[in-house]
């Protein structure tokens, strides 16, 4: 303990013997440092001597150059310039691009904004389709025979039931005439045997002779009138009926051909004797993409039928609502799409069967969905963002995601209702960079006196909401 004491004590001679030898290494080396340096500084003397007089030769040249000599290297190598201009233009606007300065003055964007809000929007699936009728019917003959009457006119409106041709019935009449009273004889027989059995002046074998000859002629009569009915032809549907190919005395055949006499020579043609079409209701047939599929099937499943709204050809104005009555239970594999079919009204008969529809069927409602505008929303390499105006006016970039997106308008994901989006004049805009509305310009005064109108027009279902 006395000896620790004795080493760590500051009036220890062996310490500081050893103190002193350190500092005076230190001195030493530091001697040696500054006598070092003037060769040091010589040496770099020298590299730059040399240095220089290898360049100088270069920079004599560059005095000696002239406007023709700079002409000469620039016709030269007029292309490899050039490329290396394009391609420091291009690296500084792609660095202006990615690495945009937000520091730079400059006054406020002029966009225009909308402040999106939480909405109910339907999700529809536009197609396009064919107009079919519910119903039709073509009408031709069971038996061959000539056309007698023909009852209706082209293009006739006809009920169910009502009579259409009638055809040459005097064979047909005569023969069930003829079996008609056979079989009231025979029914006469059968009752008078069957009183002279109650006599015993017959046995019952020839009772029962005479029973089966009575249901073997009225079965026989009741054929013969069946075969009498195909000479009256009726509608089996009410329906409008189309252009006839029959007329009074054509040869008419109970089989897909029909004889007509278009001309003073007759001529045989593949058809009907007629087409019966039900056009009120009537139906429209289209097909949904395999990929619409889950979205139309979720609609089915809720309680109310699927809506559509159908237009044909180019009369947009014309639009028929009408329902969904079927969906098919298979994709055809070589469209990629199921078959749907709808029933529209038709009270006017303005659509007839065949004519090219489209078709806006209404699949489902997306409940407190944001939509903005399309045209609000921006491509980066990013991906998809709007940009979002603070309550200082100063714009940020928001990534968004398109969930659905219809006639101008898109569901988006990611960012809340009451934000303020720009849709207008987002072409230059930078993060944190001021922006200000632009002012909409008011209507000009008409000279003509302006016109008191009738009643304002009811509130949409969206304005209510």
């Amino acid at each position: 303990m006395h000896s620790e004491l004795v080493q760590n004590s500051p009036l220890n001679p062996y310490r500081t013997k050893k103190n002193s030898e350190t500092v005076s290494k230190i001195e030493s080396a530091l001697d040696k440092a500054l006598a070092k340096l003037p060769v040091l500084k010589n040496a770099v003397n020298a590299r730059l001597c040399k240095l220089w007089q290898k360049l100088s030769p270069r920079f004599n040249q560059l005095k000696k150059l002239d406007y023709a000599t700079v002409k000469e290297f620039t016709i030269k190598y007029k292309w490899r310039i050039l490329i290396v201009l394009l391609v420091l233009y291009a690296g500084f606007k792609a660095f202006d691009y990615f690495f945009p300065a937000t520091g730079k003055a400059g006054g406020p964007q002029t966009i225009t904004s909308v402040v999106v809000e939480k909405k109910d929007i339907p999700l529809i699936i536009e197609a396009t389709g064919t107009i079919i009728s519910s119903s039709i019917v073509d009408i031709r003959p069971m038996t061959t025979n000539t056309v007698k009457t023909i009852h209706i006119k082209d293009g006739q409106e006809v009920k169910e039931g009502e009579l259409l041709f009638t055809l040459d019935d005097r064979n047909d009449r005569a023969n069930y005439e003829k079996l008609k009273a056979l079989a009231d004889d025979a029914q006469k027989q059968y009752l008078r045997a069957k009183e002279l059995v109650t006599k015993n002046f017959i046995s019952k074998a020839g009772l029962e002779t005479s029973l089966a000859n009575a249901k073997s002629a009225q079965a026989a009569a009741r054929s013969a009138e069946v075969q009498l009915s195909y000479d009256s032809i009726r509608s089996p549907i009410a329906g409008r009926a189309g252009i006839i190919n029959v007329f009074p005395g054509s040869l008419v055949q109970a089989s897909n051909v029909v004889t007509t006499a278009t001309s003073s020579t007759a001529t045989s043609s593949v058809g009907s004797m007629v087409t019966i079409t039900q056009l009120n209701p009537i139906n429209v047939q289209f097909v949904v993409p395999e990929k619409d599929i889950p979205l139309l099937m979720e609609g089915k499943q809720a309680d109310k039928a699927l809506k559509v709204k159908v237009s044909v050809g180019n009369d947009a104005k014309s639009v028929y609502e009408g329902e969904v009555l079927v969906i098919d239970n298979q994709v055809d594999p070589s469209i990629a799409a199921v078959r749907v079919r709808a029933q529209i009204p038709n009270e006017k008969m303005t659509l007839l069967p065949g004519q090219f529809a489209r078709v806006s069927l209404d699949a489902n409602t997306l409940q407190d969905a944001i939509a903005v505008p399309s045209e609000a929303i921006v491509i980066s390499p990013k991906g998809r963002v709007v940009y979002v105006v603070d309550k200082d006016d100063k714009v940020a970039p928001k990534p968004i995601k398109v969930v659905y997106e219809y006639q101008g308008s898109s569901v988006i994901s990611g960012i809340q209702a009451g934000d303020r989006v720009v849709v207008e004049g987002k072409q230059n805009l930078r993060p944190g960079g001021k922006v200000r509305e632009s002012k909409k310009e008011a209507p000009k005064p008409s000279s003509k006196p302006a016109e008191i109108p009738a009643a304002p027009p009811a509130p949409s279902t969206a304005e209510k909401k």
